[in-house]
């Protein structure tokens, strides 16, 4: 065996031995993971320490200063509505008729007052006294000494012997008063005394002065807003003038804002029976208009055009959310949903306002002229059912309406606000027979050569034996008629007998499909009225006779119409035959007037079925009338030719109402015209009106347009 001589030689070691020396490396290991541990804890105690001592640096040694320290405070949401800027009304010209006004309210934000809250109050009310600017509040005591209760709240909490969430209620909780066992409410003294006290306007005791219930009645205004019992802001006084803001903003007050609102300015004194009003949402309507999410405060349009084109005319609300601090700082302020608020468009009317003013001017003019008259009425209107003008006399003028609103609804004579041109129904007379002529011309009853004999008296009845115009007048007659002559020379016999021929139902369903006796569609209120006949009869609870159809023939009886249908039926005649719904609305442009957002198209209701030869024999008639001499004299020298029929009816045995229709040119129709007279004599007297309307839509047709002011865009 070899030796090797770099092994060493084996010695060996005792249990014991080995034992000791792994719990010598055990307590080595454990002393090192001591020390590391001592060495980590001490690290996180510094760091502990350190952080504690910016924590505490930074909220308490500099904790005003730091914007950090915010984060910590309560904050509340602010909810403020802010009103759209109303649509303009337009004539068919592009020219404004109806405008917004600017003006300025001021606001009180109790919160942004602070301590000073009392201090600038009463310098408000100083600075309101000095510009002689008045200011609103809701306290039921009078605002001079002696103290006395304005309203009977407190006299039925007395009789009642409960408290409700009224006004008082909430007052005289808010001043300890509050107490079911009372037999009698607190007296004004009293209770105005405590609210003095509470709000920090005087020490127990003292006497109260008259600063002091002004101050308290503000108090008390703003202290229903933060019980919300009131919801809307507290608006402390409306149309402040430039040099009133100027002051106020010049003493710095906190809390109090100027907000601008707009409202309704009247460009024309025309039309005050189209164009209407704005103001709050009536009672009965509230339901209905909250459900669209109108705010019970907003402002609509009451009537006219402003209610009718309420939707366009409106334009949508925003509301601006504030969140704030409980210190007053403002946090944030956005649109909530991101909505901002839209102008509401611009709404263009059919109304020609040099035609309307033309109208009523010369509606005035003649209710001198004819004696014994109650009222006049006129509509003018296109082959295609717009509204060129429409005047009513008596009239009144929008601006003055709510500082003349008792004279208007109690002593002015014969109902200034009765708008006669869509809610007067009258008794068409002669000229309904248009309507009877079309009725037995499309049956066949009669030919247009077809002749009856003028006799004076109709005797086909023997015990109703009318009598024409002709035979009443001079014992006259009109000999044999044709249809165009028998319009022309308002022969009753005529008419009588082709009535009486063709029967009362088809009389009604040819008036009916003229537009008699219907709705016309107009966007402002109408009174629909009715034709006569067994229905109507029948409502009225009245019998129908086959006799009185002669009567019905001729226009009378209990056919009601007004002014705005005869002046249709007369276009739908003229047009063609063709049956138009009566519209104002001509187009909606944008609220910038950049650009057409609706254009209104012209609807046909209906069409009267007539041949050609049969309407032109009937117009034939119209435009012979319009020729005869003392016809043309009346019209006066007109640039055109026109078609029309006079009418009269019989209200009293001493007065009858005059009616007066026709189209022109008459042959190429552009217009229609109703003119009616109440106790106006006949209807020629309601020519001369005629020409003076007619001469003045041909005269300056195409003439007029909106010109516009200074730093005024072209629309």
């Amino acid at each position: 065996m070899r030796n090797n001589p770099k092994k060493k030689n084996h010695v060996s070691v005792s249990p014991y031995e080995e034992r000791m020396e792994e719990e010598l490396k055990t307590e080595k290991d454990s002393k090192r993971l001591l020390r590391r541990t001592q060495v980590l804890v001490m690290f996180f105690s510094v760091a502990i320490l350190v952080y504690f001592a910016i924590l505490f640096n930074a909220q308490i040694v500099q904790g005003e200063d730091i914007p950090i320290v915010n984060i910590v405070h309560r904050t509340s949401l602010e909810l403020e509505r802010v009103r759209s800027v109303r649509g303009e009304l337009l004539d068919s010209k592009g020219r404004v008729l109806i405008t917004n006004t600017v003006s300025y309210h001021v606001e009180l934000e109790p919160r942004e007052m602070g301590e000073r809250r009392n201090a600038i109050l009463d310098e408000l009310l100083t600075l309101c006294q000095e510009e002689g600017v008045e200011w609103a509040e809701a306290l039921p005591i009078s605002e001079t000494a002696p103290w006395t209760y304005t309203t009977e709240e407190p006299l039925r909490y007395r009789a009642e012997n409960t408290w409700e969430r009224t006004n008082f209620g909430i007052l005289a909780e808010k001043c300890g008063w509050v107490d079911n066992a009372r037999t009698a409410p607190p007296t004004a003294e009293d209770l105005l005394a405590t609210m003095c006290v509470d709000f920090g306007l005087i020490e127990k005791g003292e006497p109260v002065d008259n600063g002091d219930r002004q101050m308290a009645g503000v108090l008390y205004a703003l202290y229903l807003r933060l019980r919300q019992v009131v919801y809307y802001d507290y608006i402390f006084a409306r149309d402040v003038d430039l040099t009133f803001i100027a002051k106020a903003r010049e003493r710095s007050l906190d809390g109090v804002n100027f907000v601008m609102d707009t409202g309704r300015e009247y460009k024309s004194s025309w039309a005050a029976h189209i164009l209407g009003r704005t103001g709050s949402i009536p009672r009965d309507q509230t339901e209905s208009y909250t459900a669209k999410g109108y705010p019970l405060d907003a402002e609509v349009g009451l009537d006219g055009a402003e209610l009718a084109f309420e939707d366009w005319l409106r334009g949508t609300e925003g509301e601006l959310q504030t969140v704030w601090e409980d210190t007053g700082a403002m946090l944030s302020r956005e649109w909530k949903d991101g909505i901002e608020p839209e102008a509401g468009k611009n709404v263009m009317l059919t109304l020609d306002m040099d035609l309307q003013a033309e109208v009523e001017t010369r509606l005035a003019e003649t209710s001198t002229q004819i004696e014994g008259t109650t009222g006049l009425a006129a509509v003018v209107i296109d082959m295609t059912g717009g509204v060129l003008a429409m005047g009513s006399w008596p009239t009144y003028d929008l601006s003055t309406y709510l500082e003349n609103y008792t004279e208007l609804t109690t002593t002015a004579p014969n109902n200034p606000l009765l708008n006669r041109a869509a809610m007067g129904l009258y008794s068409p007379g002669s000229t309904f027979k248009m309507v009877t002529a079309t009725a037995a011309l499309h049956e066949k009853t009669i030919g247009i050569y077809d002749v009856v004999r003028c006799t004076g008296i109709y005797r086909y009845y023997p015990d109703v034996q009318p009598a024409c115009w002709a035979w009443n007048s001079y014992r006259g007659t009109h000999g044999t008629e044709t249809v165009s002559e028998a319009i022309t020379d308002s022969c009753n016999i005529f008419f009588y007998d082709v009535g009486r021929r063709v029967g009362i139902d088809k009389i009604d369903e040819f008036a009916a499909a003229y537009g008699l006796g219907q709705p016309t569609g107009i966007e402002i209120p109408e009174y629909v009225g009715n034709v006569a006949g067994p229905a109507t009869a029948e409502k009225y609870g009245q019998t129908w006779y086959p006799g009185l159809t002669m009567f019905a023939a001729i226009g009378q009886e209990n056919h009601q119409f007004t002014p705005l249908q005869l002046a249709n039926y007369v276009a739908t005649l003229a047009n063609g035959g063709d049956h138009y719904k009566a519209h104002l609305l001509k187009n909606v442009l944008s609220a910038d007037y950049s650009s057409v957002v609706y254009q209104y198209e012209p609807e046909i209701l209906n069409h009267v079925d007539l041949d050609d030869a049969s309407r032109a024999a009937i117009k034939k008639g119209m435009t012979d009338l319009a020729k005869t001499r003392s016809m043309a004299a009346d019209l006066g020298e007109l640039p055109v030719q026109i078609a029309c029929k006079t009418g009269t009816a019989e209200v009293a045995q001493s007065a009858a109402n005059a009616v007066f229709v026709c189209y022109a040119p008459a042959d190429n129709p552009e217009i229609a015209l109703c003119l009616v007279a109440e106790k106006g004599a006949s209807g020629s007297a309601l020519a001369v009106l005629a020409g003076n309307i007619l001469r003045a839509y041909f005269n300056n047709k195409g003439t007029s347009a909106a010109v516009p002011g200074e730093n005024e865009l072209v629309r």
